[in-house]
């Protein structure tokens, strides 16, 4: 008997995957967490219902949310990294050897401890001695911190549930306040294709913050569409410039900075859905 996963992208339109096992299901205090052994993308976590990470393509998501802000900075010493409780953000901010301390804030401590047990591949990185990982509230953290920070990470779920107030235009403010000078923020901002009012609403909230904001987009399969958005807001340099290079020791799979350059073309189509002139 054939067992499928089925996550609905929108009305009239869904992503099904066969299950070849369930790994590990539990109703946490925020949310329905579950991991799969699915036939095409490998291992996989859903959040209610909806597919937050496969083993299949998450390196081009995790590479494209990291490298592209951090090798736009000159020396990104101090990380925040707000979600991401699988580790696979927090892995490839570790490759950085400008990195002395990065900073994971998630609210939901039963993802962190899946990951460590189930995603071992994303979540290699916990135990490095310049993580730093937080149980708590990332709206609450960032509005009272007093650490700054050089490069924040909007590592969140969908614009639902415990992460709605990740997409509010009061918490980008407060990014920018606990931002070094010169510092950059940047987050996942949803799907160009299923959801263009989401990216163009995202966009502007904060480019009403910073005075550089740059759209990007990359290709991520298992995501709504195919194809996801990130938004850099940066009170210094302009993040479609790369300022450094990556390492052969990281072992990319995705990110280089030829692609850097690339991913910040925007077709005229998107460049009108999200009204950037």
């Amino acid at each position: 008997m054939e067992v499928w996963f089925t996550e609905e992208w929108l009305p009239g339109l869904r992503i099904s995957a066969q299950i070849k096992s369930v790994v590990y299901t539990k109703r946490t205090k925020f949310q329905e967490l579950c991991i799969f052994d699915t036939v095409e993308f490998g291992r996989m976590l859903v959040l209610d219902n909806v597919i937050q990470t496969t083993e299949k393509d998450e390196y081009i998501y995790h590479e494209s949310l990291v490298h592209v802000p951090l090798l736009s900075h000159p020396n990104p010493e101090k990380v925040l990294i707000i979600g991401g409780g699988d580790g696979g953000a927090l892995r490839e901010t570790l490759k950085h050897p400008q990195v002395k301390e990065a900073t994971l804030v998630d609210i939901d401590g039963e993802v962190i401890e899946a990951a460590k047990t189930y995603l071992p591949s994303w979540s290699s990185s916990f135990s490095d001695k310049r993580a730093r990982v937080l149980v708590e509230d990332g709206l609450n953290y960032v509005a009272t911190t007093r650490d700054r920070f050089d490069v924040v990470l909007v590592d969140s779920s969908d614009p639902v549930g415990p992460s709605e107030a990740l997409f509010r235009p009061e918490f980008y403010s407060s990014i920018a306040k606990v931002l070094r000078p010169g510092g950059v923020m940047c987050a996942q901002t949803e799907s160009p294709i299923a959801t263009p009012a989401v990216v163009r609403d995202i966009f502007h909230r904060i480019s009403r913050v910073f005075p550089v904001t740059r759209l990007y987009t990359a290709p991520v399969p298992s995501y709504p569409g195919g194809w996801w958005s990130f938004t850099c807001g940066s009170l210094g340099s302009d993040p479609k410039v790369p300022m450094r290079k990556p390492e052969e020791s990281w072992e990319l799979k995705f990110y280089s900075p030829e692609i850097h350059e690339r991913l910040f073309i925007l077709n005229p189509k998107l460049k009108k859905d999200v009204g950037i002139i």
